[in-house]
């Protein structure tokens, strides 16, 4: 019992001793160690995936070697090291130069993140509107779901995962009719596309009009198993619908679809300029009543290609 307590005597001075010679633990260090930790975890994330991560692991390997060295009084290694050290951050500033610019555009979002996240959003949105606009023209089926606080990634893995940044060209490249992605859904997370070709829920409700096909009842079952957007355009008609709350709203112009994306999303999306309504071309000089500038609208490409026509946006 003796030699026990003699020993439990002696680990808790050693204990005592190691605490007593570390630093006091102030608010400030720890503060220090938190951003710190921040600061490392972000340039981590940054790099995963990137060229910079093998070379990352490359410049610890050579400092491992070097510290080595030093351990081990290798002369020659010790002299590279005191003669090349110092110049050596100005290398690491070259390799890791893209890395770097990242980090301070991600850190100068953070801090003024209201008015860039607006304005990429906005612009996002509108290109929704400028591609269902196109696609109402052109009588292309199209479905975009728009994610927004429930999460859809079981149904993003039903598809083929792009993540590509949110775009009018690219939207019209999706579903364009030849294209091998067309058929399915397109779903965006905030201003980016996260797949395409994707599987939805049909909806069930009997109450349904016999009128809607699979693609209207797949935007209903998204949105009612989900708080997510549904933008649909027919196939048939070219009409642009939109579901929400399991309930559809259907033959909306472009500009009603602008208001309605600006009320739900609770963004300010801007007036989008929409494009000329493509008409024959035969029709127009039959009746003589085309302006001229009317004439330079219409697209040299056929209505059903998909592609956007040759006006500004």
């Amino acid at each position: 019992m003796r030699l026990g307590f003699l020993c439990d005597s002696s680990e808790r001075s050693v204990l005592t001793d190691i605490l007593g010679r570390l630093p006091p633990l102030s608010l400030l260090s720890v503060i220090d160690i938190v951003l710190v930790a921040v600061l490392i975890y972000q340039f981590l994330i940054l790099i995963r995936g990137t060229r910079a991560a093998p070379m990352l692991v490359g410049v610890g390997v050579l400092a491992l070697i070097f510290w080595l060295g030093r351990l081990g009084d290798l002369t020659t290694l010790e002299w590279i090291r005191r003669n090349f050290l110092p110049y050596a951050v100005f290398g690491l500033i070259v390799i890791f130069a893209a890395e770097i610019r990242h980090l301070l555009a991600k850190l100068g979002r953070w801090v003024v993140f209201s008015r860039p996240a607006q304005s990429s959003a906005a612009e996002a949105y509108d290109d929704i509107v400028l591609a269902a606009n196109l696609f109402s023209q052109n009588q292309t089926g199209a479905l975009i779901v728009i994610e927004r606080e429930i999460g859809l990634r079981t149904h993003i893995e039903s598809g083929v995962p792009l993540d590509a940044r949110l775009s009018y060209d690219l939207l019209a490249t999706i579903f364009r009719p030849s294209a091998p992605l067309h058929d399915g859904a397109v779903i965006v997370q905030k201003d980016r596309i996260a797949a395409a070709a994707c599987f939805l829920p049909l909806s069930m409700n009997p109450v349904i009009s016999n009128q809607l096909g699979t693609r209207h009842r797949a935007a209903i079952g998204i949105t009612e198993e989900t708080d997510a957007l549904a933008v649909i355009v027919s196939e048939e008609t070219g009409a642009i619908s939109l579901a929400v709350g399991g309930k559809i709203e259907r033959d909306l112009t472009a500009e009603e679809l602008r208001q309605r994306l600006s009320q739900l999303l609770h963004r300010y999306v801007p007036a989008a300029a929409l494009p000329t309504p493509i008409s024959n071309g035969a029709e127009l000089e039959a009746n003589g009543t085309a302006a001229p500038n009317e004439r330079r609208s219409v697209s040299s490409q056929p209505a059903q290609s998909g592609f956007r026509p040759e006006v500004e946006r």
